[in-house]
């Protein structure tokens, strides 16, 4: 057995894995999803993929995600060796991380000019290159950062969070994913990912830095133009969250593993909702909004459909039969 390769910088699978990291799956070890996906590849001829945990049914639509997604993959993992799977893994994976670095050092300046109140600085000043004093350290970030459903203008709640005797779990969603920062507990779907903050970043990381202040138009430049974006990706409003909260936070280093940021369990909470097929009605709705916010002229954007058009009919009555079968399913 000969040495192992390097992860080549220029390999087309590095800026595959760019992309694919940002707009389908971001936290992960792509070494294991190759491996495992292969394994499974045999063992779904013998036991359907349903009958699989979440988290493994989960890592095979990435893996099928990726297959799909590169011409020729399949065909090379499985006549590949398995070193071969785990050089191609660390290929993509040093794409995706490359990718995620290079957003999240773009962002740590980008996001003070986003939160500084129009026409004044922010006071006490917050410094580019050093994040010390950031996360629940500074009053502006802190007011970003406090979860959804408390009041950071409560002392004691923000010198629980101050002081770490109060600890945010990644499943404890920030103010700043709702739009203008407004958290409605009888309706915790208003607004959600729909903040100024949120766009701001997705066309930074997208589209291109310049285009944050400015009105979306037909043309598309930077990655999405790259690789053919032309619409936003359930995991891209993830990825670009989870980044905005990072940039947010205290911490200097970005790790899936960091149990300060819990970034993975934030990211992973976010997917558990947009790929609900139970808020399928939110969901689309959420995504035309975006489309429209960033490709305004693609099919995407479409308005919704209308409530009394025969597709919506149609679609009512699905669901209808759908629910209607549940409860018999339930009830037998």
């Amino acid at each position: 057995m000969g040495p192992r390769k390097k992860a080549s910088s220029s390999d087309p699978l590095v800026s595959h894995g760019r992309h694919f990291g940002q707009t389908v799956f971001a936290l992960c070890n792509y070494p294991s999803l190759l491996t495992n996906g292969i394994l499974r590849l045999e063992q779904i001829k013998d036991i359907p993929l349903e009958d699989f945990p979440a988290e493994e049914r989960r890592e095979h639509r990435v893996f099928e995600q990726l297959l799909d997604s590169y011409p020729g993959l399949l065909e090379r993992l499985k006549d590949g060796s398995k070193e071969e799977i785990l050089h191609v893994g660390e290929l993509i994976g040093k794409g995706a991380a490359g990718a995620r670095g290079d957003d999240t050092k773009m962002l740590k300046s980008a996001i003070l000019d986003w939160i500084s109140p129009k026409g004044e600085g922010i006071r006490p000043p917050l410094h580019r290159n050093s994040k010390i004093d950031r996360g629940f350290n500074h009053d502006l970030t802190g007011s970003l950062l406090c979860p959804a459903g408390l009041d950071w203008n409560d002392p004691q709640t923000k010198e629980n969070l101050q002081s770490g005797e109060m600890m945010v779990c990644g499943d404890q969603w920030p103010v700043f994913l709702y739009a203008h920062h407004i958290y409605d507990p009888e309706d915790p779907w208003c607004g959600l990912l729909r903040s100024r903050l949120l766009v701001y970043a997705y066309k930074h990381v997208f589209t291109s830095p310049s285009s944050v202040d400015r009105e979306p138009k037909a043309t598309r430049s930077g990655n999405a133009r790259l690789h053919g974006m032309n619409s936003v990706t359930i995991a891209s409003l993830a990825y670009i969250a989870t980044q905005v909260r990072f940039a947010l936070s205290s911490s200097s280093v970005f790790s899936r593993t960091d149990t300060t940021t819990d970034s993975e369990t934030f990211y992973h909470s976010l997917l558990d909702l947009l790929e609900d097929p139970e808020e399928y009605k939110e969901i689309d709705e959420l995504l035309t909004w975006w489309n429209r916010q960033v490709f305004p002229t693609s099919s995407a954007a479409k308005r919704p459909i209308s409530a009394n058009s025969a597709l919506s009919k149609i679609q009512q009555k699905r669901l209808a039969l759908k629910q209607a079968s549940n409860l018999n399913t339930v009830s037998s």
